[in-house]
């Protein structure tokens, strides 16, 4: 992280706090725990609030793709940033809450999704929205990881219901500041049937 980029994500920090949730980018040891089960084989990617490309480094790192990423980050000079970066990858200057209006693939197509957003500063019917752009654009088998600072997923279970979405914790880092838990989101799956005829 050169002290350039670190200036640029303190000067979006500054315009807009509550968008942006932390005062720093996302250290190595949260990048690496939120990209631990991504890889080459995950496919496309769709990351949201991807700020100076801390979760994108660790990404590629992982051998997925640039040209699989689509990055999502609604501050223009973070997004020119981003541009500058990651050249190969699709870059989009908007609020994730769009993604419910706005498909971004034909069809389900992303393996997967890592969100930098802070959920505990999003009220819920913007958390609503962003999960259903996010699940409408993830395979049916992908999943979307989040990260947060607090002590609990960020998400409310009765939200999390309400979409037939299950959450697991992934890990814990200490050695991010500030310290941060990740959890995995992913579609419930469906009971199995039971055929009566063979009871």
């Amino acid at each position: 992280m050169t002290a350039s980029e670190t200036l640029t994500f303190l000067k979006a920090w500054a315009r807009a706090p509550l968008k942006m949730g932390a005062v720093a980018p996302s250290g190595a040891s949260l990048s690496t725990l939120m990209t631990r089960h991504l890889g080459p084989e995950t496919g496309p990617v769709l990351e949201l609030g991807a700020g100076t490309g801390s979760l994108t480094r660790a990404m590629l790192a992982r051998g997925v793709r640039e040209e699989d990423l689509t990055l999502i980050e609604f501050d223009a000079s973070l997004t020119h940033l981003l541009r500058c970066r990651f050249p190969r990858a699709r870059v989009l200057e908007m609020d994730a809450a769009e993604l419910r209006s706005r498909p971004l693939f034909d069809g389900p197509v992303a393996g997967a999704a890592v969100s930098g957003l802070p959920f505990l500063a999003i009220p819920p019917r913007q958390t609503l929205a962003i999960l259903e752009g996010v699940f409408a654009n993830v395979r049916p088998d992908g999943a979307m990881y989040i990260f947060t600072y607090g002590f609990r997923c960020p998400i409310d279970q009765p939200l999390l219901d309400r979409l037939d979405l299950e959450v697991t914790r992934v890990g814990h880092t200490f050695r991010n500041l500030p310290p941060a838990a990740v959890y995995r989101i992913i579609r419930m799956k469906p009971a199995k049937s039971y055929d009566w005829r063979f009871a």
